[in-house]
């Protein structure tokens, strides 16, 4: 896997935004071979300098990312995460029609195996019918949502969508398994369809407004024309 310059969303002296493509971690950890590929790593590579994570990305989530040149402005940006002073918004396909509203339901922090309050703000854009049945459910509703979390958990999109019956699409640890496999058949596509689409944050140096956006994979397009219509009830 490579980033190349079209990759690059902004980019100064202090930080650098990047698209990063689906399935790449952003940090290296203990269970990835010697020579795989991570964000911190590519990024390096591609502006030649040394590159500090600013907030969390999951490895099977895409979209826009932001890291610094020095640890100084990666604790600053970072700080602003921590104060929720970032406005940030995510783009997704889920099963059924959420509406619009906030989730408000407690998840799950693997790591301290323990329950937090968490906070999302939704908006349905548009819906697909289609003629998906299986199991208990009848002609499947697919759509694509915007969602802003106020509050920064693990998983928490996932969780919040999954635990409202409005599991997104391709998330094999919360969502809809059978629906996940019925999708790849139909079209092709396997992966999380989960994008982070935009930042609003004070530049740490110029305390300028600084607003970035990362455009939207082929495979929600592909997707929602794809599954449109169709027709599949499971054996």
């Amino acid at each position: 896997m490579q980033l190349c310059n079209k990759d690059v969303l902004y980019q100064d002296d202090y930080l650098v935004a990047v698209n990063k493509p689906v399935d790449l971690p952003v940090h290296k950890n203990d269970f990835m071979p010697a020579d795989a590929d991570y964000l911190t790593k590519l990024v390096g590579q591609l502006t030649d300098r040394p590159v500090f994570p600013v907030h969390r990305l999951d490895a099977k989530t895409s979209g826009l990312i932001v890291l610094a040149f020095s640890r100084e402005v990666a604790a600053a940006l970072a700080k602003q995460f921590e104060q929720r002073k970032v406005d940030k918004s995510y783009m997704l396909l889920c099963k059924g029609v959420p509406g619009e509203g906030v989730f408000t339901n407690e998840v799950l922090i693997k790591k301290k195996k323990k329950r937090q309050a968490a906070r999302t703000a939704y908006k349905t854009i548009t819906t697909i019918e289609t003629g998906i049945s299986y199991k208990q459910e009848e002609n499947v509703a697919i759509s694509l949502v915007k969602a802003m979390p106020e509050t920064g958990r693990w998983h928490q999109l996932r969780q919040h969508f999954a635990f409202n019956r409005t599991d997104i699409l391709g998330d094999t640890q919360h969502g809809d398994w059978t629906l996940n496999k019925i999708m790849t058949e139909l079209s092709g596509v396997k992966r999380l369809l989960l994008h982070a689409e935009s930042l609003t944050f004070q530049h740490p140096e110029s305390k300028e407004k600084i607003s970035l956006a990362a455009p939207l994979p082929e495979a929600f397009d592909l997707l929602l024309k794809q599954l449109a219509g169709c027709q599949y009830v499971a054996p």
